[in-house]
């Protein structure tokens, strides 16, 4: 059975299609000379009888309305002795007639089998009889004990008979088969089309060429040639907002290092820039660590792949002792601001480290709007960290955890992406919304 999947995921979708017509006809073709073949020859006797008896009935009925029984014999003998395939034996108390003598001599054990069946059909009292012999049909009608009359369908009429229904079944068989596989070429051709455009699209995107993808389907190839366009807008945005950030970090870079570089060269000539030289070496110190969060920031984003990766799922972190710590450290940024903390002993699953630097972003995210206050709550069911700044727009709440999104003030903050990469790997939700007054960030299990 593997072997079975293998072969056939190494085919392409048209080679599947043209086996699964193969399959479809050897199956009804097997069909058709295993189970119809063999049912056929029921038909046939049933229909052979059928047609005897029909011609019988009619003979039968002009002798029960009274008409003269010479008369319906010479008429019969006339008719039949024009149809070859069929040969009537009428037997009466005048003696016995048959539209075909020459026929009835040539087979005597014929002549003497029928003879025998009438004699005991007479005896049992059955007015109808169906019976077979050498390839041919008989059947045997008695209207009264003074006229009977027997009916033959020879071999050569069964043959032909058989030859052209079968004749008739294989073309329309051959039709059906015609049309369905012609009906499944085209919608082959209409189901592969697409699946080429975007297949080139895919191609010309992978080597940066520009590409237009245009598929008019609702269905599922139409959704997914739908998803790709969205996919490759989204990407392009991205590329172009990142191209952006790249731009504003490097002029956010140049700047701090521009002041730090022309106030040494000036300090080393004697001179201060900024009166003294306590306060010259201040505007040094401060431009530093301007430069060192951003660079702080940037090696975030990229070892927070590290970090998550490292975590092996069985590890709990005690997220009380994180926000502690955290606090700890960054109370005296905005001492001004109040910090309330209504903390309980919860342990949520991961490493301490990825943990520890979402704690950070979110504070220090709540700390940068807050007006007078920042609260943390943190229990059994989620994490939250509220302020009483202002509130975000629909926008920016929408795109609040995509990655190199700028946020209030022009800036382009990566700690929200980073607080979102965490989260969701290691199996929590982390969303921010406006309150009455101020924004909430909660982070919580997946619900199942």
């Amino acid at each position: 059975m593997k072997k079975l999947n293998a072969w056939v995921k190494n085919l392409s979708l048209s080679q599947q299609l043209f086996v699964l017509i193969f399959f479809f006809i050897a199956f009804f073709s097997s069909f058709f000379f295993i189970f119809l073949t063999g049912n056929v020859d029921d038909f046939i006797r049933d229909q052979m009888f059928n047609i005897i008896d029909r011609n019988q009935s009619i003979i039968v009925n002009l002798y029960k309305m009274g008409v003269d029984e010479d008369k319906i014999i010479t008429l019969q003998l006339e008719d039949t002795q024009k149809d070859t395939m069929m040969i009537h034996i009428f037997y009466t108390d005048k003696g016995n007639y048959s539209s075909a003598s020459e026929t009835l001599n040539n087979n005597r054990s014929l002549t003497l089998t029928i003879g025998k069946q009438l004699l005991k059909q007479m005896e049992d009292g059955v007015e109808v009889g169906h019976y077979t012999y050498d390839g041919g049909y008989y059947a045997i009608n008695i209207a009264s004990p003074n006229f009977a009359v027997v009916s033959l369908v020879t071999k050569e009429y069964r043959t032909m008979y058989r030859d052209t229904l079968l004749s008739s079944v294989i073309n329309i068989t051959v039709i059906a088969v015609g049309v369905f596989f012609i009906v499944l070429m085209i919608w082959m051709g209409y189901l592969i089309h697409p699946l080429n455009q975007i297949r080139n699209y895919i191609e010309k995107i992978k080597l940066g060429e520009d590409a237009e993808l245009k598929v008019n389907r609702n269905d599922e190839i139409g959704e997914l040639a739908d998803a790709l366009v969205s996919m490759r807008q989204e990407l392009k945005r991205q590329e172009k907002t990142k191209e952006e950030m790249i731009h504003n970090i490097s002029h956010d870079l140049k700047t701090p290092i521009a002041t730090i570089k022309s106030y040494g060269e000036s300090i080393k000539d004697g001179i201060y820039p900024y009166d003294t030289l306590e306060k010259s070496v201040d505007v040094i110190i401060d431009n530093a660590n301007r430069l060192e969060r951003k660079v702080h920031s940037l090696l975030y984003l990229n070892r927070v792949e590290y970090l998550v990766s490292q975590n092996t799922g069985e590890k709990r972190t005690n997220m009380k002792e994180v926000i502690e710590e955290v606090l700890l450290a960054m109370k005296a940024v905005k001492p001004d601001i109040e910090i309330k903390a209504d903390l309980k002993e919860v342990y949520f699953n991961g490493s301490k480290e990825p943990w520890r630097i979402t704690v950070e972003n979110l504070l220090e995210n709540s700390l940068r709007y807050a007006q007078t206050q920042v609260k943390i709550k943190l229990n059994e069911d989620e994490l939250s960290i509220s302020n009483d700044g202002p509130c975000m727009s629909e926008s920016r709440i929408a795109s609040l955890f995509k990655p190199f999104e700028k946020g209030q003030g022009g800036q382009f903050g990566i700690g929200l992406s980073i607080v979102y990469k965490v989260t969701t790997a290691n199996g929590y939700n982390v969303s921010g919304e406006n309150m009455t007054k101020g924004v909430i960030f909660r982070i919580n299990k997946f619900k199942a």
